[in-house]
């Protein structure tokens, strides 16, 4: 059984320049198998929509995963790999809906903990902007991931046009204030073998 990761060495920060070799070698790592990676010009347009809801995982000196989120008309989603779709103005009707467009974790530290913990991470930006929701695209069979973390399927809304491949689907769960109930930040929980599985 591998042990989770302790959160504290972990360290969440925005996104920075000099990242996008290790962002883009993560994507590759976790989409190109599966025919779904989008290449560097399209994650940094994305970034580029919204810095401050987009950030890096780091462990010691070593990036190991990242999150990409962008505000985003809710029940519409960014075509795959259409990076002058992600550098255009967010339109004013993506208010409160935060799209969690990408969300990776190296693959020798997947189902420790740490997608969680960047998945409160995102919670915390969320309700700090006033949203009301997030949403994702979940890929590769991943839904049942997402539907544990309290994510709900909505059918049909992802066009066979966008690129995210056969299976995808839009889901989206309310930002909700934190609550005595609420897991700890870190606390570690099972994932699929690609925590990210998302687009």
């Amino acid at each position: 059984m591998t042990e989770p990761l302790h959160p504290e060495a972990a360290v969440i920060r925005p996104l920075v320049d000099g990242d996008w070799d290790a962002v883009a070698e993560l994507e590759r790592d976790a989409y190109g198998s599966i025919g779904l990676s989008e290449g560097r010009a399209a994650l940094q347009a994305r970034a580029n929509a919204s810095p401050a809801t987009c950030f890096t995982l780091d462990l010691g000196l070593r990036t190991v995963g990242y999150v990409l989120a962008l505000p985003y008309p809710a029940f519409r989603c960014p075509g795959l790999g259409r990076a002058e779709e992600a550098s255009r103005t967010v339109p004013s009707a993506a208010e409160g809906n935060l799209h969690l467009h990408d969300i990776v974790v190296a693959g020798p530290l997947r189902r420790r903990g740490l997608a969680q913990h960047l998945l409160h991470h995102l919670g915390r930006i969320a309700r700090a902007r006033g949203d009301a929701r997030i949403s994702l695209v979940s890929v590769g069979g991943s839904e049942g991931f997402w539907s544990a973390r309290g994510f709900v399927p909505h059918p049909r809304i992802v066009p066979a046009e966008s690129g995210y491949g056969a299976g995808a689907v839009y889901m989206s769960k309310p930002v909700r204030a934190p609550g005595p109930a609420s897991a700890p930040a870190g606390a570690p929980r099972r994932g699929p073998a690609m925590h990210h599985e998302v687009r």
